[in-house]
């Protein structure tokens, strides 16, 4: 029996930390849709055009040691800007949600264009001040030598542009529920969001 989890929201607001939590707490299969976008525009840094490098995804691509890097995550931004780009993802991510045993999967457009007839749908938004200084966190934990004010700059960017473009745009779904991470621990967001999906089975 599939049961599919959507979980959407800008990044660094805790969906992907929140997905990984429900996905093994059920025993779902977890996707970070994001990783596809990630791996597309990793694939670009090699000369190839962001159509050629969605099409030429496999699965070994996603494991690239790259894809967390400030680069990689400007570069998802601007090849999921590419309506060809994003419809050669949407059947593997289409096939990934209706898989036996459940799916969690987490991005910007799952409860929207991705999986709109998800069984849960949520939205994780948090501060763009917390955002950054999350992500801040998790980039200087890497080793990367970059500025709070660069990061908060580079979020608010992407935010921009993936909620202007015009193929799935940046936004909740219609029926979603949101959850603001904002003030929140990881530990009580994860129970919020695994009691509302207890409902929602019930």
């Amino acid at each position: 029996m599939s049961f599919c989890i959507a979980i959407d929201g800008p990044a660094a607001a805790g969906k992907g930390t929140i997905s990984k939590a429900v996905a093994k707490h059920f025993g779902f299969a977890h996707l970070d849709t994001g990783l596809l976008y990630r791996a597309t525009g990793a694939k670009t840094f090699e000369g190839l055009t962001p159509i050629e490098a969605a099409e030429s995804l496999v699965a070994a691509d996603l494991d690239r040691d790259d894809l967390r890097s400030g680069d990689a995550g400007q570069a998802a931004s601007r090849v999921a800007a590419v309506p060809e780009v994003r419809a050669a993802l949407v059947d593997f991510q289409q096939a990934f949600a209706r898989r036996e045993g459940g799916a969690v999967l987490d991005g910007r457009d799952i409860g929207t264009v991705i999986c709109p007839d998800a069984e849960v749908k949520l939205y994780v938004i948090a501060s763009d001040e917390v955002r950054a200084q999350r992500r801040h966190k998790e980039l200087v934990e890497k080793g990367e030598d970059i500025t709070l004010e660069d990061v908060l700059e580079d979020l608010r960017e992407r935010d921009e542009r993936d909620a202007a473009r015009a193929t799935a745009p940046l936004k909740p779904a219609e029926d979603a529920t949101v959850i603001d991470t904002t003030e929140m621990g990881i530990e009580e967001a994860v129970a919020k969001v695994i009691a509302l999906i207890e409902a929602r089975r019930a």
